[in-house]
């Protein structure tokens, strides 16, 4: 009995210790299964193989996959610090920095940007710009386009700084400057541009999984000389945006500021 008590006990404290060592193969292996789908992810949606939305699931699949294999990875650091399980620890250390690597860039953008349920952004909450050629767009077909005021009060809260741009100049003046500028940034694509009413809108597209998001931009008469610029984006998809149509608009005003960098006559012209 003795003996076969020995046999049985090494037997147990094997198995537990190839338990252990299944660890680090699931985190060396998770970790390269979550650079896979995350890479899978962004190529299938930057290569319109896929609609973006369903690329940025497959990538959100993967980021799973690396939280995973992180977990595993620093439970099997710990578990291989023993001679006997030592083996282990290259695939332990290995999977847990790859993970490492696809999770920290991930976890630092949500941490700049949090998950505010709203995508739907406007300088004027009271009276936003409203939308004309987007709502004839086919990807917009079926889809409300009208300013939700339950937004108001959220994005009062969550973007303090964001309010209208002042230019000096008559509204006429200061929209042929914005429609210039309007029409240099490569990634915007110009939809409707009208001088009456001094209105322009455009569909900009995110550079790594191509999101759609619509824009308008609106020129106001202002007081003492003064123009004011209004401007509304709103996101196709999703029900946050990470920040993506409030940094569109602050980085426009930005631009707006500096003045366009081409001369007239240009303008942005509609573009098929």
């Amino acid at each position: 009995m003795g003996r076969a008590g020995e046999f049985f006990g090494a037997r147990r404290i094997a198995g537990g210790s190839e338990r252990k060592m299944i660890l680090t193969w699931l985190s060396l292996y998770d970790a390269l299964l979550a650079a896979a789908l995350m890479a899978a992810g962004i190529v299938s949606a930057h290569y319109e193989m896929t609609p973006p939305y369903r690329g940025f699931q497959i990538f959100l699949i993967g980021f799973f996959f690396a939280t995973i294999a992180f977990i595993f990875g620093v439970i099997s650091i710990f578990v291989t610090s023993s001679a006997a399980r030592r083996a282990g620890r290259p695939r332990a250390i290995l999977g847990t920095i790859l993970a490492l690597a696809l999770t920290a860039p991930v976890l630092i953008v949500v941490s700049r940007h949090r998950a505010i349920p709203i995508n739907d952004l406007t300088t004027d909450a009271l009276d936003p710009p409203q939308f004309v050629a987007a709502s004839d767009l086919p990807a917009n077909r079926g889809r409300s386009m009208g300013y939700d005021p339950r937004f108001a009060a959220i994005q009062h809260i969550a973007y303090p700084a964001l309010e209208p741009l002042r230019l000096p100049g008559t509204p006429d003046e200061v929209y042929q400057r914005v429609e210039i500028m309007a029409g240099e940034i490569p990634d915007w694509h110009i939809t409707r541009n009208d001088p009456k009413t001094r209105e322009l809108e455009g569909v900009a597209t995110s550079a790594l999984f191509k999101f759609k998001d619509d824009f308008i931009i609106e020129v106001r008469p202002g007081e003492g000389g003064m123009s004011v610029v209004e401007m509304r984006s709103k996101s196709r998809d999703g029900v946050s945006d990470l920040g993506a149509n409030y940094d569109r608009i602050m980085s426009f005003w930005r631009i707006a500021k500096a003045g366009p960098q081409s001369a007239p006559p240009g303008t942005a012209q509609v573009q098929p």
